[in-house]
This record gives C-alpha cells, sequence and structure tokens, in this order.
C-alpha cells in the first residue's frame, strides 16, 4: 500500500494571469515557481495550451516548456498537455526534439485530444472539428514516428526530433486516453483537477487493459489534483476562494483572471453544486489536514505521482503551499 512518501510529486502550472496582474508577471511567476519546486524535490513541471483564455499565459505552450527549462536544472519539464489535434505532429516533433536536443532526458510531451478552447476559436486555429474523435490514435503514431529511431523508407523525418524519444504520456479526463495508453503501454496522466467524476473509472480501464511496451512493463499512473495548503485550515479555506471563483467565472462566461480570496463567495446554490463537482478531487487544509486527505486520497487512488495544481492570487501563498506539501512529503 503506497503513502504520501512513495510517489512522485510534480506540478502543473496553467500559468494563470491575475486580475490586475499581466502575462509577464505570470512568466517571472512561473520561473520563480519552478526554482522553487526544484529545490523542494519536485519531480515535473508540467506547462498546459490553453486559447483565447484570458487568465492562461501558456498558449505558446512549447515556447514556455524552453524558458523554464533554461532556467532551471534538474526538474523535467514538459506539456500536460499540447492538444495534438491542434497541430500537424511534425510540427511537435521538431518543436519537442528541439526541446530535447537543448536539454537532454528532461523534456516531457503529454498529448491530449480537447482543443483547448471554444468552437470559435478552434476554427481561428484552423482545426477540423472531427479532428481528434476520429484520427487521434493515427495522429499519435505519426509523431511517435518523427521522435523514433528512423524507419525504412521514411520520407518525412523531423530534424530535430528523429530519434530523440521524448517520452510521450496520454492525459485525458475520460475513458478513452486511458484506454488508447493501456494498449499502447503508455503512461497516462488523468485530469483530476478539474474533471475528477470519471476518475476511478478511467484508472481501472487503464490499469486492468495495460499491455507492456518497449516503453513500460507495466502501468504508471499520474493524478492531477486541486490543492491549497496554507497554515491552517481557516487560511486555506479562505484562499481556496481564488480557484472557486474561477471556475464559477468559468460558468458565467466571464474572465478567468485569478480574483484576490475574499471571506464568503456570491454564488446560487446551483452555482455552487457545480463548481464544487468540478473541484470534487480538490485537497484544502493547513498542514495536518493536507496530510491526512492526501494519505487518503493515495491509499484509495494508489498513483504512481501526484501532478499538484494549486491556484493563488497571491505568489507568495502558492510558493508556500508547495512548501508545506513538500515538508508532509519528506516526513
Amino acid at each position: 500500500m503506497k503513502r504520501l512518501s512513495d510517489i512522485k510529486l510534480s506540478v502543473l502550472d496553467l500559468a494563470p494571469i491575475r486580475q490586475g496582474g499581466t502575462a509577464a508577471e505570470t512568466f517571472v511567476n512561473t520561473v520563480e515557481l519552478a526554482r522553487h519546486v526544484e529545490q523542494l524535490g519536485y519531480t515535473r513541471y508540467w506547462l498546459a495550451e490553453h486559447h483565447n483564455a484570458s487568465g492562461i499565459a501558456s498558449a505558446a505552450t512549447s515556447i514556455l516548456i524552453g524558458h523554464v527549462a533554461g532556467a532551471t536544472s534538474t526538474l523535467r519539464i514538459g506539456s500536460g498537455g499540447i492538444m495534438l489535434p491542434n497541430h500537424p505532429p511534425l510540427v511537435i516533433a521538431e518543436q519537442f526534439g528541439t526541446l530535447a536536443t537543448l536539454y537532454p532526458d528532461r523534456i516531457d510531451l503529454g498529448l491530449g485530444r480537447a482543443p483547448g478552447t471554444d468552437g470559435i476559436t478552434m476554427q481561428a486555429l484552423r482545426r477540423d472539428p472531427r479532428s481528434g474523435v476520429n484520427d487521434f490514435p493515427e495522429q499519435v503514431e505519426e509523431l511517435r514516428m518523427y521522435l523514433g529511431e528512423e524507419r525504412p523508407g521514411q520520407r518525412v523525418k523531423a530534424y530535430p526530433g528523429q530519434g530523440t524519444h521524448v517520452p510521450i504520456w496520454l492525459l485525458g479526463s475520460s475513458g478513452y486516453s486511458a484506454q488508447m495508453a493501456a494498449h499502447l503501454g503508455l503512461p497516462f496522466a488523468f485530469a483530476g483537477q478539474f474533471a475528477p467524476g470519471y476518475m476511478h473509472e478511467a484508472i481501472r480501464l487503464y490499469r486492468e487493459g495495460f499491455k507492456p511496451s518497449a516503453v513500460l512493463d507495466q502501468p504508471y499512473l499520474m493524478l492531477g489534483i486541486p490543492l491549497i495548503a496554507a497554515d491552517t485550515d481557516a487560511e486555506a479555506r479562505r484562499q481556496a476562494t481564488t480557484q472557486q471563483q474561477k471556475f464559477l467565472n468559468l460558468m458565467r462566461g466571464l474572465s478567468t483572471r485569478l480574483a484576490p480570496p475574499v471571506d464568503e463567495m456570491d454564488w446560487m446554490p446551483h452555482e455552487q453544486a457545480a463548481v464544487n463537482t468540478n473541484l470534487g478531487a480538490s485537497i484544502v487544509g493547513g498542514p495536518e489536514t493536507v496530510r491526512q486527505e492526501l494519505e487518503a486520497f493515495i491509499a484509495k487512488t494508489q498513483p504512481d505521482e501526484l501532478m499538484i495544481n494549486s491556484d493563488f492570487y497571491y505568489q507568495a501563498d502558492r510558493l508556500h503551499s508547495y512548501e508545506i506539501v513538500a515538508k508532509l512529503w519528506k516526513h
């Protein structure tokens, strides 16, 4: 039975822009957080592709990955994820082949099949609305070809990229990618940070259907969770209103820029229920509460790795939250 000290800890940074802040401020904060968690012993630092989202600054994901990799030395830096149907696989292979050449053995390529945006923006990306539903497996296979060893008769190659073997992860919030990752023998990351409802079924499908491959001989499961840690339960609950406001504003069609914490949320019962559903895997509390809830979550799900996403309005509070978790993990 795994415990907190038995698993790896990693970070998902959605590169949030706060109210009154700028993308430039976000990039400074991202580098500061990456360096901070590197010193604390975290394993990975992933950034995610979103478009037309006023509260997220990581649209040019591969560029930001390179920026963070250049500012750190031991963390694995990667995508959580690249929305592959938005891009030609050759271009992603070239981008990540370049990153892997610049930063050997430190780059991960997590892949999703959603657009990472709304329908109108999807059209602006020149994305086929059907892409990713019908041909995602073929896209993944094409990408793996460009990152693997050159095949006999292969006419199109990724330079750089070919032969870099950048580790590929499949990401998902349902059973589709869980089953595909199991079939291909790839590591799987579940997006519990925003869609926890299908988590346990996806875990089951992945583990039961896993086929050993040249990449893995047994399943490797990473679970994303939202986590807000502070010095006391009361302070953590207050800080958690920032992430609650983000999901509430998303529902209301308002800006998702991070808002300062509030003493009380102003929402309707159905809105509260919907936000609580999105944040169903959220862990909020002081050190002892966080320890107990993390241990209970790990006992129930038995992940190999946890990827923590923490939305705070103030950077100092975000840094402190990851520090609290690291101390619990080491002790």
